[in-house]
């Protein structure tokens, strides 16, 4: 390997202040345009030839079915940003695509991530990455700066049909004029803290917008309290073997890559809707 032409990516003093501040580093400098848009491609042809693949459960764990995804959760412009936070023994936990159409009427409740999912010590981030712009008039995310400082909060378990979240679990009376519009081109990324409270409204533009979030890449050292995940390893050495290690996606859809998403989803499920007498289409 050449050291002296390696360039490396690590988050700088400033960027680890706002996360200890705010809860939240925005914008990072991810995929390049070209990157972006190849996803939206790989998106779209998904959902062309295989109708339904990505709705429902299906919006989960894309990164086992697709190497374009795969290539994304590997990216060392990413990596290196998250081990700035987590440390050098990184897991790839799991993945999302949050999609919203025009004309539709979805929204992300305000929320915090570790109220449902069971990952403890909260040593792990979420980075999500806008493959196409995001910004105030097509539904950016909003961060309620300084709310990973507190306790868990109360989530009321509303199942609204729009809710892009499985349970449409909702902090209320979050102040809007104290969050933070996350304002993102195609190819940069936000990383923010598991307690932080965060939401986003609808979009009101006329085209797509996508998101891939990687939620979250964890420490090695965090288990699942409530279940069972499905992980790769993406930096370091796993000395703690909490998880089921699975392989990277070299081909799209692939059938024993399909059999393994499909374990992990359900076993996803099961986790999220620990407790919960009604289950949501996520």
């Amino acid at each position: 390997m050449d050291f002296k032409n390696l360039k490396m990516n690590f988050l700088t003093t400033s960027q680890l202040k706002q996360y200890e501040d705010k809860g939240y580093i925005s914008p990072i400098e991810a995929l390049s345009k070209e990157e972006a848009n190849e996803v939206r491609k790989e998106i779209e042809f998904i959902e062309h030839k295989w109708p339904n693949e990505l709705d429902g459960l299906g919006r989960n764990y894309v990164h086992l079915i697709s190497p374009v995804f795969d290539k994304i959760c590997n990216n060392s412009k990413i990596l290196d940003a998250v081990e700035s936070i987590i440390g050098k023994n990184i897991l790839i936990c799991g993945t999302t695509l949050f999609i919203k159409n025009p004309n539709e009427k979805g929204f992300v409740s305000f929320h915090q991530d570790a109220k449902y999912i069971g990952l403890e010590p909260h040593n792990w981030v979420t980075a999500w990455i806008a493959i196409t712009d995001a910004n105030v008039e097509n539904g950016c995310m909003r961060m309620w700066s300084g709310s990973h400082k507190h306790d868990l909060k109360y989530h009321n378990q509303n199942f609204d049909e729009n809710n892009l979240l499985t349970r449409g679990q909702t902090v209320e009376n979050v102040p809007l004029d104290e969050t933070d519009p996350v304002i993102l081109k195609a190819g940069q990324m936000s990383l923010h803290h598991p307690t932080i409270v965060h939401g986003s409204g609808l979009n009101k533009s006329k085209d797509r917008r996508i998101g891939f979030v990687i939620q979250s890449y964890i420490g090695t050292n965090v288990d699942q309290v409530l279940g069972k995940m499905y992980v790769q390893q993406a930096r370091g050495k796993d000395q703690f073997n909490f998880h089921e290690h699975v392989g990277r996606s070299k081909e799209l859809m692939n059938e024993k890559d399909i059999q393994v998403r499909n374990k992990a989803n359900k076993e996803l499920s099961k986790i999220f809707y620990n407790g919960s007498e009604k289950i949501g289409k996520f």
